[in-house]
């Protein structure tokens, strides 16, 4: 199943970036954080719902919501764009489900070829002993 998240369930909100760049970097809210209340998503099937907060458990807060940050760019823009695409990415990460492993046996033919390998290596290793002579 392919899920999007609906734009209008996402928050987005800009704050001021850290890190050098001079007088810009001190004026321009060019940091922005988009947020996805999980629990509260009116498009999310239940499963899947039930899905992403075990799945996405230690980045959800108390409330379920999946918190993105995004300030890489120097435009607003750029940063809103980034911070939706990768919580949208995360969201697609957590919602595949690994496919079921089926159990297995080794062919009859494997383990009697490994049986007879160990066989004829305890052989020789059984011919290499010294004989001790019988007084």
């Amino acid at each position: 199943m392919r899920f999007t998240i609906p734009d209008d369930e996402i928050v987005l909100r800009a704050s001021r970036s850290s890190g050098p760049g001079g007088q810009h970097v001190n004026t321009a809210s060019t940091r922005v954080e988009a947020r996805w209340n999980v629990r509260a998503s009116a498009s999310l099937p239940e499963e899947d719902r039930t899905w992403l907060l075990e799945r996405l458990g230690g980045r959800l807060d108390r409330r379920g919501t999946l918190r993105v940050v995004a300030s890489e760019h120097r435009s607003q823009a750029q940063n809103r764009a980034a911070a939706v695409q990768r919580l949208r990415a995360v969201v697609a990460d957590a919602l595949v489900r690994p496919k079921r492993r089926r159990k297995t046996k080794p062919p009859k033919v494997a383990a009697e070829t490994r049986l007879s390998a160990k066989r004829h290596r305890a052989d020789v290793k059984q011919r290499r002993r010294s004989v001790e002579p019988d007084d």
